[in-house]
């Protein structure tokens, strides 16, 4: 399926907002462990309002050998920063890898009190842009950790320890040929995401607040299929299996804003092209994107495709019936207006690629200890991780979706559209990739994400003509399992590793597709 949308839209707005750049070359190169290159804040302000967020970035210095193993160790003392609530370790080389543990302690802003020591995912380089890509070459790429969710925090103590070799074996000294050193330039990265947006604006003087979501976390199995009807509105029914509140009146008595309706007030050039970019789902400025039953649905659905799909339908006799979709009802997704997204630091203009033939799940490996109404936070510095961190030109992924079910917008360019995203490496053209944010190596995802992930890829894939269960065959990009201009048949619904030899999306999430596919097949009516 064609693009439904040109990849850019003109527009005469407010001039962007101020960016404050990533740090020269020079103060890069001396960034290498052990080196001694300044700490650096980089903030911009955000767009449609919220406090601005930044990123700190320290080099890491070397600290004493681990005592036990002998190996090279990096990492900072316990020091008070500006607030942040997510971490991550880069460094200068996107192709090296960090052979090794990274652990970090944070201080919680409000009590003061010092957490445990936090591992963070050091393996993250599967996901990223296809190689020899634009993205991936465009030399702003680094290589870097998964990142870590730590919450409010003022204060971070990290250490960063190469593995040894084998066994008991200690590490040799550095400088050795053996030695695997641990990627030079490595900076802790600490990132503010601000705060959240305000409410849209009303009639009134003063707008009553969005609905949020209950901050308590559905956990256990994934529901039977069959537990929802298909043709349920999906928002309906994520709502009710975690308590979100869905309509209610604020405290005051005052009317509620229906949840697509736009912000209004001076938005700069970049916001304007991508929330234009969901024309005609919802209005320019949309926080959110309503959820449709079946028949609104395929009706969209015929709309989308009508350009494409027009010369196929009609004949000189008049307008031949048309075939109704396997397609699910379309979720409702919080847009990138609405988690806050500062447009300034993606790049501009939206790539695409030619279809959605598959959707790759993922786990964001950034921990479980944010609640529902943190979700838009958590992902407004993953957003800020990818871009100024890791030098990507958006967010990574496609979709997100929290551990409420509540689904998100991911990478710019419309919502329907097969923009081409970062997250599976080697397999990011003609495909989507869907984060469930959380860790589930070992943590059972909660019902409503793994609903939500089924509800999401029924109505996606539908767009573009596939069957949630059935199989595809995909060309490999390159990576560590097929070489480039492989054929590789996978499941339309596939997880990280069933592309690149990763632990992603965690074994818990991984044994939980099975049951997505099939619930996704029954939204579509199969």
């Amino acid at each position: 399926m064609r693009r439904f949308l040109a990849s850019s839209i003109g527009v005469t707005c407010a001039a962007a907002l101020a960016l404050l750049l990533a740090p020269s070359g020079a103060a890069a190169a001396a960034a290498a462990p052990g080196g001694t290159a300044p700490a650096v804040t980089r903030a911009a302000v955000t767009n449609g309002a919220g406090t601005p967020g930044g990123t700190q970035s320290l080099p890491l210095q070397p600290l004493d050998p681990d005592r036990a193993s002998g190996a090279a160790t990096f990492g900072l003392a316990p020091r008070s920063v500006r607030p942040f609530s997510l971490v991550g370790v880069i460094w200068d080389d996107p192709a090296a890898e960090l052979h090794g543990q990274v652990q970090v302690r944070a201080r919680a802003a409000d009590t003061g009190v010092w957490s445990g020591w936090q591992d963070v995912e050091t393996h993250n380089a599967d996901h990223a842009a296809d190689p020899e890509t634009a993205e991936r070459t465009s030399g702003r790429a680094r290589g870097a950790t998964a990142p870590l969710w730590v919450g409010a925090s003022d204060g971070v103590e990290i250490r960063v320890r190469a593995e040894s070799r084998s066994g008991s074996e200690a590490e040799p000294k550095a400088g050795s040929e053996s030695t695997p050193l641990l990627p030079p330039g490595m900076r802790l990265e600490l990132v503010d995401p601000g705060e959240d947006p305000p409410p849209q604006d009303t009639p009134s003087e003063d707008a009553p607040s969005e609905d949020t979501p209950s901050e308590d976390a559905p956990s256990g199995d994934t529901p039977s299929e069959g537990a929802e009807s298909p043709d349920r509105n999906p928002g309906e029914g994520v709502g009710e299996n975690t308590g979100q509140p869905s309509g209610q009146n604020p405290a005051d008595g005052s009317a509620v804003i229906p949840a697509d309706a736009p912000r209004t007030g001076v938005m700069s050039a970049e916001a304007t092209a991508a929330s234009a970019a969901n024309a005609p789902l919802a209005p320019l400025g949309a926080t959110e994107i309503p959820a449709l039953n079946r028949a609104e649905t395929e009706e969209e659905y015929h709309v989308l495709r009508g350009t494409e799909a027009a010369g196929q339908e009609g004949n000189a006799g008049g307008q031949a019936p048309r075939a109704e979709p396997y397609i699910g009802p379309r979720p409702g997704i919080v847009t990138r207006s609405g988690w806050g997204a500062d447009e300034s630091l993606r790049e501009q203009g939206f790539v695409y690629t030619d279809k959605v033939s598959a959707a790759f799940v993922h786990h964001s490996a950034s921990g479980n200890n944010y609640t529902c109404a943190e979700a838009p936070s958590v992902i407004r510095s993953i957003y800020r991780y990818h871009t100024e961190s890791m030098g990507w030109r958006d967010i990574g992924y496609n979709f997100l979706v929290d551990k409420c079910g509540k689904i998100y917008e991911g990478r710019a360019g419309g919502v329907a559209n097969p923009v081409l995203g970062a997250h599976t490496l080697g397999f990011n053209s003609n495909s989507m990739g869907v984060a469930v944010l959380g860790t589930f190596s070992s943590t059972s995802p909660p019902a409503a994400a793994v609903t939500g992930v089924a509800q999401l890829t029924a109505w996606k894939l539908g767009l573009h003509g596939m069957d949630p269960s059935a199989k595809t065959y995909l060309t490999s990009g390159g990576g560590n399992l097929y070489a480039k201009g492989t054929q590789v048949r996978l499941n339309v619904i596939s997880g990280h590793r069933d592309g690149f030899n990763t632990e992603c999306p965690g074994g818990k999430l991984y044994d939980k597709l099975g049951t997505v596919r099939s619930a996704a097949a029954g939204y579509q009516g199969r």
